[in-house]
């Protein structure tokens, strides 16, 4: 159960405003997007500021013991929208710095109210459908296989990818970088969200692996999550070759996914 907090459950780093209770983020009075897992990831790590909070305590406290869900994809999919609300880099960060293998530290000062007050409210414990429990469980190794063959198809079906990565290409110009852009979630779900950042992970990844191709990092696309504005410049900003974009629909056990390598 969370304690409760005195009148003023507002916490503040920087220029940010922080509400313990209800998980909104200000900048300057702006009000920014951060879905309510992200909210209590970010609440636990600002009420340990210098702490190392290690991700069995996130996934104890945040997600519950008892829970069955695809942690590790929620866990990132959580720390990159905490990231791009704070417009904070992961390799130089100023509020949220990761150590591998052990957890998350909130670097910034905090003030408001004592971190001492602060607790995240305890997750849901109900135990899910069976059904549901099992495909939870098994989402990541899902979600690695769907990541896989899109990868295979773009490389044997849109523009021959693999002969445009080899110098032995003469009839088009040579894809040397590559920029993946946030797969759209087309589930109308925003608890869905998790799994279409999941699958561009997992889909820069395996587009990694093509030697000589240089994939951006999915920190510096995240910008362009729902963006409208025209690919051709977007690979200009990004300084690439070519973008892919796509989208997601995941309804119960089955996903459709599209995409399209732009040049």
């Amino acid at each position: 159960m969370a304690t409760q907090l005195g009148s003023s459950p507002v916490v503040r780093f920087a220029d940010f405003d922080f509400d313990m209770r209800t998980g909104e983020l200000r900048r300057n009075r702006t009000s920014l997007k951060l879905q309510p897992q992200p909210a209590k990831v970010l609440a636990l790590l600002v009420s340990r500021p210098g702490e190392i909070v290690t991700r069995q305590d996130l996934a104890q406290q945040v997600w519950g013991s008892e829970t069955f869900v695809d942690f590790e994809q929620g866990l990132n999919f959580a720390i990159r929208q905490i990231r791009s609300a704070l417009e904070d880099d992961a390799e130089h960060p100023r509020f949220l710095e990761t150590l591998p293998k052990r957890g998350y530290r909130f670097t910034a000062l905090v003030s408001g109210a004592a971190p001492s007050q602060i607790e995240i409210p305890a997750p849901s414990l109900a135990p899910l459908p069976p059904r549901r429990r099992l495909l939870l469980r098994y989402g990541l190794a899902f979600m690695t296989i769907a990541a896989v063959a899109l990868t295979l198809a773009l490389a044997s079906d849109w523009g021959h990818l693999r002969q445009r990565l080899s110098s032995r290409a003469t009839s088009a110009p040579r894809i040397e970088s590559l920029a993946v852009l946030p797969l759209h979630n087309l589930s109308h779900d925003s608890e869905q969200e998790y799994f279409s950042d999941g699958m561009t992970d997992e889909l820069i990844t395996d587009l990694a692996k093509f030697g000589g191709l240089r994939v951006t990092s999915h920190t510096s696309v995240e910008r362009y999550k729902d963006t409208k504005r025209p690919l051709p410049e977007i690979a200009r900003e990004l300084g690439v070759d070519a973008v892919v974009e796509g989208t997601v629909t995941r309804s119960g056990d089955r996903v459709r996914i599209t995409a399209q390598l732009i040049d």
